[in-house]
């Protein structure tokens, strides 16, 4: 029962933190209600599968996969584009499809040439403190605005939803402190069917779509043949090495958050290498079945301090769950009606467990007044690029948007420069 009870925790929270990227591409790219369900059923299958594929074969833990920001982010900006680069919003995901092909093959090319080692390296754990600190701060703004509900009836803070969704946030919380190992191991799974109930109570539930299919499997080239552009290729390159850092980083902070509940857990070699090839692998599929190309979620160690479950099995079956409900059309109707605020909540909880877990590996670092030199550079470059509004980059290449807009990326490269340049020559005056 605790085994069915666990992989049924991960299955919401993987569902829950990812449903709403496949809807708002099919709503950027104005797919009607069949393709945007293709591409949700896509997205999750491939997500279950790179899921499986990693804790079985490749980084070997228990980290849920999740649509890549950075993917959601050139999906936006060329969605944007597409009525100058392409002749329509499906030539240009054919386009990105091939994207994602190639950028499964730079993967591939980078674990087997030893690159994705040498990075690993650099992600000292003043650098991975600093990346979990810059993504606190970056998914701060939406987590905070989902709870006020923002966006989910109206474009303003709704009393209703905000009151309902801090209840459960409140409730959350409690039960994630509790001494009673049941409901601190079970908080989440609890938090979420919990407030899905109170929503549906209070009719802020929406309705959940009918269907008249009851089963269907994942569609090759469900928007047409995928297109390799020439010009798409320095795209591919730069936005695989900057998942690779955010692959490590995720990585990183998830073997820190099992070893602190197994201390006979122990360093494994070549976790970054296996992990680029079976993540070349899942773009790969990404490319075939339409699905958003997916990453390691560094939200995984704030779901396993939280619920004090670090355990492979649960999340294998976990992923085989999520890989056969991505197969039931009335199923994923059912997951995409969640309330998107009673997801946000929830995610709040976990998410305020990684600044102590930032903390800690901040601690690590011996000479204080480098550590502090070098997040109060990565930090004020990272939070400040999150206030530049996307419209300031117009006319910019993809590429370099992907990187400035983007202030997780932007600072976590600063302190990855900041970093070795003071390790290696020491504070400059």
């Amino acid at each position: 029962m605790k085994l069915l009870l666990s992989a049924l925790q991960w299955v919401f929270f993987i569902i829950a933190s990812t449903i709403v990227v496949p809807i708002a591409i099919g709503q950027l790219y104005q797919l009607d209600g069949s393709q945007t369900a293709i591409l949700i059923q896509s997205t999750l299958f491939v997500l279950g599968l790179a899921g499986l594929m990693q804790v079985l074969f490749g980084h070997k833990l228990p980290i849920n996969e999740g649509p890549a920001g950075l993917w959601w982010g050139v999906y936006s900006i060329y969605a944007g584009l597409s009525s100058t680069l392409f002749a329509s919003y499906i030539d240009t995901l054919q386009n990105l499809q091939g994207a994602l092909l190639m950028s499964g093959g730079f993967f591939l090319l980078f674990a087997i040439f030893g690159l994705i080692d040498k990075l690993a390296k650099l992600f000292t754990p003043l650098v991975t403190g600093t990346y979990l600190l810059l993504l606190v701060f970056q998914l701060s703004g939406s987590i905070v605005k989902g709870i006020m509900g923002v966006g989910y009836r109206g474009s303003k803070v709704d009393p209703a939803v905000f009151t309902a969704a801090a209840a459960i946030l409140l409730f959350t919380f409690f039960l994630s402190r509790m001494k009673r190992q049941f409901f601190k191991q079970y908080s989440i799974l609890i938090g979420l069917l919990a407030g899905w109930g109170v929503f549906a109570l209070l009719g802020l539930a929406k309705p959940v779509k009918g269907t008249t299919d009851w089963f269907s499997l994942p569609v090759l080239f469900p928007f047409g043949a995928p297109v390799f552009n020439a010009g798409m290729i320095v795209t591919a390159f730069f936005i695989t090495l900057l998942l690779i850092a955010n692959m490590l980083a995720s990585i990183k902070v998830a073997e820190q958050a099992v070893k602190a509940l197994n201390k006979d857990e122990k360093d494994e070699h070549g976790r970054g290498r296996r992990a680029g090839i079976f993540a070349g692998i899942s773009h790969g599929i990404s490319g075939l079945t339409g699905a958003v190309g997916p990453v390691p979620i560094s939200g995984a160690a704030g779901f396993i301090t939280t619920t004090g479950n670090g355990a492979r099995l649960p999340f294998i079956i976990a992923n085989l769950l999520v890989i056969a409900l991505s197969m039931i059309p009335l199923v994923l109707n059912l997951f995409a009606a969640l309330p998107a605020p009673v997801g946000f909540a929830v995610q709040f909880v976990v998410f305020s467990g990684m600044i102590g877990m930032a903390l800690r590996q901040l601690n690590e670092t011996a000479d204080k007044d480098r550590m502090l030199y070098t997040i109060g550079i990565a930090l004020l470059t990272g939070t400040g690029a999150m206030y530049v509004p996307p419209a300031a980059f117009e006319g910019f290449p993809p590429v370099l948007i992907s990187i400035f807009n983007n202030g997780l990326i932007l600072g976590t490269i600063i302190a990855i420069i900041v970093d070795q340049l003071t390790m290696r020559f020491g504070k400059k005056a």
